[in-house]
């Protein structure tokens, strides 16, 4: 094989991804994600809130609301690949819907006044809900052609694209 191999001759997974059975594994985390914070924010979670300090309750309902409204953009970008994938719309017509689905950007860092008592199950939803947007912003910028950032080069190709296969995957 050929070292000097480009980016040319990488297999696109993504489209396969999203028509195949990895996105249903993608669909199920991402809902199932949904109903447990769901949950977690009306039941535990409000036990949670009560004992937090005045900026510890202030950092909580701001990171909550985030963590829904990003929750509802991933909800509605699966239903509509979900769609897609059934044969119930055409990808033509998710796209257009796709583009009504503005993603908030996700914070640049966390931390601040309060953090300390966030919550430890409020902080592993916060990172499992940005681990998952991120996932999906990226298939949703590479089904629109967008140029993802250039990753840093790795020791090995094969290296490179193991990690991404991780990544799509969550392992």
């Amino acid at each position: 094989m050929d070292e000097a191999r480009s980016d040319k001759d990488a297999v696109a997974i993504t489209p396969r991804l999203l028509a195949s059975g990895g996105f249903d594994l993608l669909y199920r985390e991402g809902m199932g994600l949904i109903e447990e914070v769901a949950a977690y924010l009306d039941g535990e979670g409000r036990d949670d809130s009560k004992a937090l300090s005045r900026e510890g309750a202030f950092l909580y309902a701001t990171e909550s609301m985030r963590l829904t409204t990003r929750l509802m953009q991933l909800a509605s970008w699966l239903l509509l690949q979900r769609a897609v994938n059934e044969g119930e719309i055409s990808p033509e017509q998710a796209l257009s819907e796709k583009a009504k689905v503005k993603f908030s950007a996700l914070p640049s860092d966390r931390g601040g006044p309060g953090w300390d008592e966030m919550p430890d199950t409020m902080q592993s939803y916060i990172l499992k809900g940005d681990r998952l947007f991120e996932r999906v912003v990226k298939f949703d910028r590479i089904e629109r052609g967008e140029t993802l950032p250039a990753e840093p080069e790795s020791e090995n190709a094969l290296t490179g694209q193991m990690d991404r296969l991780k990544a799509a995957f969550g392992g």
